[in-house]
């Protein structure tokens, strides 16, 4: 069995091969069970989750394990810890074993890039993403390779983690202008599309603010007790999720405003898998507000677990 390196993943993966992998997962031919979600409470510190996701196709089979503790910032560690593990189908033997907190950004990035590939704005000016965590590079590297942006925006609590974004971007040389803001409400009103990868339990965009035409992409709040949007902007919005199944339960984002009556399970118009198959258009005007929610899958777990060990030559 290889071990795989964060490292190794970053040489191995680009977006995107990766976000035509997870496409053709979402197309159909891969298994994926519902996850296995537990909360584990502490006395003192913040509920950890720990979550066991299994997929498998005709080739492989694969097993992500996660534990996600929100303090671990406090600790200089980063709040998701897991592992992937992917195995040969026909034998069951292990073929990998692959840093999966890795993976996980590399793949959830990659879901997001194939969302606005069907419901970003055909030429958007400004990119804002919210939350400077882990996350938060890949997400924006994985929308500039889908749409070309002329502005980033960056937003945080704390504006040195956002600061700290726009120079990491500004190093890359990238075209686009990369600048910290202060002021989330009135980047929000500039933005044509916003990613939002936070473990708010609070809403953080307000639907009222939204121009037009935006994108909306959230990624965080993944536990029906948690909240990067308020009413206003899922009521505005046409919604989208990456699977009914995961968002529809653990999503609060859409969970809150469902049970609250505000929403209907109807309103969400479609998951990846109807986006990729062609049963569902995308985006069907330029005024359009879309939102896209994501709360992970293990077929993308799957996806680039398989794609990773092809061109480590596994």
């Amino acid at each position: 069995m290889r071990i795989i390196s964060a490292d190794d993943v970053d040489a191995a993966l680009d977006f995107p091969a990766l976000t035509d992998a997870l496409a053709e997962a979402f197309r159909g031919g891969v298994h994926a069970p519902p996850r296995h979600h537990h909360t584990i409470a502490n006395d003192g510190t913040p509920d950890q989750t720990l979550l066991l996701m299994p997929a498998w196709n005709d080739r492989h089979m694969a097993v992500k394990l996660v534990a996600v503790t929100p303090d671990n910032g406090a600790r200089a560690l980063p709040a998701v810890m897991a592992s992937v593990i992917l195995m040969d189908k026909e034998t069951g033997a292990q073929v990998a074993l692959i840093d999966g907190a890795r993976l996980t950004l590399w793949r959830t990035a990659a879901a997001s890039a194939l969302a606005a590939r069907y419901l970003a704005p055909a030429e958007p000016d400004t990119l804002l993403m919210v939350g400077a965590g882990a996350l938060a590079p890949f997400l924006v590297r994985a929308h500039l390779s889908v749409r070309p942006y002329k502005h980033v925006l960056f937003w945080n609590r704390s504006v040195e983690g956002a600061e700290r974004l726009a120079e990491g971007l500004r190093a890359d040389g990238h075209a686009a202008e990369a600048v910290a803001t202060e002021s989330l409400d009135a980047a929000v009103s500039k933005a044509d599309v916003i990613s939002c990868a936070t473990l708010s339990t609070e809403p953080l965009i307000r639907g009222a603010l939204l121009s037009q035409g935006t994108h909306v992409d959230l990624v965080g709040a993944f536990t029906p007790h948690m909240r990067e949007s308020d009413d206003e902007c899922v009521q505005r919005a046409s919604l989208f999720v990456d699977t009914y199944a995961g968002a529809l339960h653990e999503g609060g984002d859409l969970v809150q405003p469902i049970h609250a009556g505000l929403i209907e399970r109807s309103h969400v118009r479609a998951e990846l898998m109807d986006l990729v198959n062609g049963d569902h258009p995308g985006r069907t005007a330029e005024d359009e507000i879309t939102l896209f929610k994501s709360t992970g899958a293990s077929l993308e777990d799957l996806a680039a677990a398989a794609l990773i060990a092809a061109r480590c030559g596994l």
